[in-house]
């Protein structure tokens, strides 16, 4: 018998571009925006989230350069908490209960990651912020997002991009000709090899049947309207 009274949950992917508005580190000013968006899609909905890291590390960039794939990656996870952390305290200044959690300990700033804890703080109404990743080398963020969402349950998986708004047929910022498509199956997504997110979240989502939304941030209101379930960007389901 379905539950009528079960809210809607999603797992919000926000990557760590967004964290820095375009710099390395993070941007007060914007990070502060979205948190408000966030506290204000999660009056209504259970919102989760998984964090990048590329304002501040990426690991498949360093170990191009030289360095050892899985410290880089490691490095990566450690910037995805910064973000955790700064994206917790402005999401508490608008008013929003919130709990990180990590997949490497770190006890003194994180609670360990437990799915059930986490399903449990979700139905409390509090936001729950996933860092470091997997804690594993060579997962993305994308690929975690899938992960996560999978475990605690949730109904989709919001990819919020930055200077994108949806899954487009070929990249728009080098191909003029480029057209946004507004639905779209794993299936296809994976055979025209389309980049949006990674082919392991894609796959993943695929085999679970668990679908995903492609949205811009922009404008203002668009991350609250995602949450809340309007239809922006691109779908992509089986």
């Amino acid at each position: 018998m379905i539950d009528t009274g079960k809210k809607r949950r999603v797992l919000l992917k926000l990557s760590g571009e967004a964290f820095g508005g375009g710099a390395v580190g993070v941007n007060p000013d914007v990070v502060s925006s979205l948190a408000r968006e966030i506290a204000e899609g999660a009056k209504q909905v259970e919102v989760a989230i998984v964090v990048g890291g590329g304002n501040f590390f990426r690991g498949a960039e360093l170990s191009q350069r030289g360095m050892d794939r899985e410290r880089a990656d490691y490095m990566g996870m450690l910037g995805t908490v910064m973000n955790a952390l700064a994206l917790q305290d402005f999401l508490e200044q608008a008013g929003a209960e919130t709990r990180v959690q990590s997949a490497i300990a770190m006890t003194q700033v994180a609670e360990p990651y437990i799915p059930r804890r986490a399903e449990r703080h979700l139905q409390k109404g509090r936001v729950v912020i996933f860092g470091a990743g997997a804690g594993l080398p060579y997962f993305s963020t994308d690929t975690v997002a899938a992960q996560r969402a999978l475990e605690i349950a949730a109904d989709l998986v919001l990819v919020a991009k930055n200077g994108v708004d949806g899954v487009y047929s070929d990249d728009p910022r080098t191909n003029p000709d480029a057209r946004k498509i507004d639905q779209i199956t794993y299936q296809d997504a994976l055979q025209r090899g389309l980049k949006v997110v990674d082919s392991t979240a894609f796959s993943l989502c695929m085999d679970n049947n668990m679908p995903m939304q492609v949205f811009g941030m922009a404008p203002e209101g668009n991350v609250t309207a995602a949450i809340l379930g309007s239809d922006l960007g691109t779908r992509v389901s089986n």
